[in-house]
């Protein structure tokens, strides 16, 4: 029995690149990296020297606060670098990759036969335990907290998100394996969000052990966050956790095999994308190994870990995310415009305010990059946020509130229940061009600063 949520507010951004469901080869990584900003919340105690070798699986990186809490390296090879930045801040361990792949070998488990804390122990001790994110905030999972309810998003509604039914669809076993572990580790239930435009096509509603629930509507329909806010809202003194349907696969892995293996299938788009289809790879490799699919001779091409709206800028020698299936190539904008807003007809860019044509061509794709046509300019009180955020908060008092560091309006207006990626949108459509999502972040750590 699922539930039927059907969202009004939202806005699929009309970008053209979006990767055909084909594999074009398999990445077989020179360098990776393990990236302590990949996690929210973490203060990283380094494991490892330059010169040490290491098997996939074997620490690179524990958390000082949560001490059980261990990173492991995506690959067996050699520590090569530890890059470190202002006030010696650690911001990447990079190893260089053996030809032949060797793995700690953690066992292969039935997860029927074992207990709870069993299966946080192998969670934690193989690097398996960052899968879950923590809210509110957004932060690394605390392992002695039990969480009211896990979620999990079957479907991404980002600009061009992979595809899950494709990349994914070789994991069913595993996946069924994850929801099967993980749901010991609540008193309550594992939710999963579907999409209701492709409900009865998808082999994951088949899936076993959950709480079925059904989005149908625009991004950010596909956000955890939404549908978190229309299944079970979080309070003040509530704890959840979600978690991706790609690492309830990497975690059903570690069960059925006893590797930790973050394997998966990418796919490579965007504008600036030459023929963009997905490839097999890693967390961890390095942009340049996909250098068949961009033509970077001009240096304009800006490479995105993630997808427009919530992604990093890494650059061409940056690495994929630990959380990310999707690496985003565009133009960086930096031509100036003749008129700028004032020019009549703009039949090359998408308004969402309709203050150009593109309304008339619903169906076109654009070329976007990553001009922002404007500066930031005075903060005004508008409903347009509320056209594109289908949730129960105010965004705008939200925003003030984080803007002037006010904690008690913080919790009024909705702190509690939004990360960045669920103002994205917000972002995207602001007239007054503020970087919301950065104004947010820095409301949340304060927000762990002081109520800790």
């Amino acid at each position: 029995m699922s539930n039927n949520i059907d969202l009004k507010q939202g806005l699929n951004i009309p970008i053209e690149g979006a990767a055909a469901p084909k594999t074009r080869t398999t990445i077989k990584p020179d360098i990776v990296a393990v990236k302590p900003t990949d996690f929210r919340g973490l203060l990283p105690r380094l494991l490892v020297r330059e010169g040490d070798k290491v098997l996939a699986g074997s620490p690179v990186l524990a958390d000082k606060v949560s001490t059980d809490v261990l990173f492991t390296s995506p690959v067996s090879g050699t520590v090569t670098e530890i890059v470190r930045g202002e006030k010696r801040k650690l911001l990447e361990v990079r190893i260089k990759a053996d030809e032949k792949q060797e793995f700690v070998d953690f066992g292969a488990r039935k997860v029927n036969g074992l207990s709870a804390d069993e299966i946080k122990a192998l969670l934690l001790k193989s690097g398996l335990w960052p899968a879950f994110i923590q809210r509110p905030y957004g932060i690394l999972a605390n392992p002695q907290v039990k969480p009211k309810a896990i979620f999990v998003s079957a479907f991404s509604t980002a600009p061009l998100a992979a595809d899950l039914d494709y990349a994914l669809r070789e994991e069913y076993e595993n996946i069924q394996t994850g929801i099967n572990a993980v749901s010991k580790l609540t008193n309550g239930s594992v939710h999963m969000s579907f999409n209701g435009d492709n409900y009865s096509g998808t082999p994951f509603h088949k899936l076993e052990n959950i709480v079925s629930h059904v989005f149908t509507g625009k991004h950010p329909a596909g956000n955890v966050g939404v549908q978190i806010s229309h299944i079970s809202p979080v309070r003040k003194g509530d704890t959840v956790w979600t978690i991706s349907l790609m690492m309830l696969a990497a975690i059903g892995k570690l069960f059925n095999t006893g590797h930790y293996d973050l394997s998966r299938k990418v796919a490579v788009t965007g504008p600036r994308a030459v023929n963009p289809e997905y490839v097999t790879a890693v967390a961890g490799m390095q942009m340049k190994s996909i250098s068949d699919f961009y033509d970077n001779s001009s240096k304009d091409v800006r490479f995105i870990s993630g997808d427009v709206l919530t992604g990093t800028n890494v650059g061409e020698e940056g690495f994929l995310g630990f959380y990310d299936n999707q690496i985003t190539l565009i133009k960086e904008g930096t031509e100036p415009e003749l008129l700028g807003w004032a020019k009549p007809f703009r039949t090359k860019q998408f308004s969402f305010s309709r203050t150009y044509f593109s309304w008339l061509t619903p169906g076109k794709k654009y070329a976007m990059d990553t001009n922002t046509h404007g500066e930031p300019r005075a903060f005004v009180l508008s409903d347009v946020y509320s056209k594109v955020l289908p949730m129960d908060i105010f965004p705008v008092y939200l925003i003030k509130a984080c803007i002037a560091g006010d904690i008690d309006k913080m919790e009024k207006f909705g702190i509690y229940e939004v990360i960045e990626e669920d103002l994205a949108l917000c972002e995207y459509v602001c007239p007054s061009k503020i970087g919301i999502q950065s104004i947010l972040s820095d409301g949340i750590d304060l927000m762990l600063k002081e109520m800790a």
